[in-house]
């Protein structure tokens, strides 16, 4: 698809990352890109600022045709011929005599028989696996031409170019870094507790009355009224005894020595 230069040792290790630039035209083939290359050349243009790019490369392969022993065999014959009559040319200008033309056609029927067998003995070998013949070739979708940005403009000028195409080298986006996460507390640092309510609020708010607390006490009291006008109250359940509050370890003690002592002297009586 192009022509290598002959001083490109150098320039290869150039070529191997993608040309900085915009693109000033894309083409559906080759060809065109060509053509449109061969424009700017025409027009003056420093070349060396252009390359064509290639996007969406795709691998084709292109049957030819079936592949048979007659076929196969008249291939391997061509071959054999070519490689003989290279070899035949040699004589011929190493060895210039009268025999030479002899040896040169020589080479060329044996190159021819060596390469007839060779190829039949392959496609012998190879036929159930494969028994066509094809060509594989790369290609792409479409063809970009890129110029260093100071010569984008001129460049669409001379090809005709009004606007910028669609297709062509794209930046590749970066990706935003992810957010940090938040830090953990530290090892003995107290965490932010939630709000709690003092004793005393609390012990009002449980201890204040309900909206229906003062009418449920009147409906009590006037209740019990009625019932002493009638003379059919219930007589008051007596109290029960308070509950002995703690003792000291001091008071426990004494209080254990006065039942011992109260349990000897009730034991002595007896």
């Amino acid at each position: 698809m192009s022509t290598p230069s002959p001083f490109g040792g150098r320039m290869s290790r150039v070529f191997p990352t993608l040309p900085q630039g915009e693109t000033v035209a894309s083409f559906e083939t080759y060809a065109e890109a060509q053509a449109a290359v061969d424009t700017l050349a025409k027009a003056e243009f420093p070349l060396k600022e252009l390359a064509i790019v290639g996007s969406g490369l795709t691998s084709v392969e292109r049957i030819t045709g079936k592949l048979t022993w007659s076929r196969a065999a008249g291939a391997g014959a061509l071959s054999g011929a070519w490689f003989g009559t290279f070899l035949g040319l040699l004589f011929f200008i190493f060895s210039p005599t009268a025999s030479s033309v002899g040896i040169l056609i020589s080479a060329v029927l044996i190159g021819a028989g060596f390469g007839m067998i060779f190829s039949v003995v392959s496609y012998s070998v190879n036929r159930r696996r494969r028994d066509f013949t094809s060509v594989a070739q790369v290609l792409a979708t479409s063809y970009s031409i890129v110029a260093e940005t100071a010569h984008v403009e001129r460049a669409r000028q001379v090809l005709g170019v009004t606007e910028a195409p669609i297709t062509g080298v794209q930046p590749t986006p970066v990706a935003s870094a992810p957010a940090a996460p938040a830090a953990a507390p530290r090892y003995g640092a107290v965490a932010d507790a939630a709000p709690t309510v003092p004793d005393d609020a609390a012990a009002g708010v449980a201890g204040a009355p309900g909206p229906g607390a003062g009418d449920a006490a009147q409906g009590d009291a006037g209740a019990s009224g009625d019932a002493e006008a009638d003379g059919t109250a219930e007589p008051a359940e007596p109290a029960e005894p308070a509950e002995p509050q703690g003792l000291t370890y001091g008071e426990a003690l004494d209080a254990a020595r006065r039942a011992e002592r109260e349990r000897r002297r009730s034991g002595g009586g007896a």
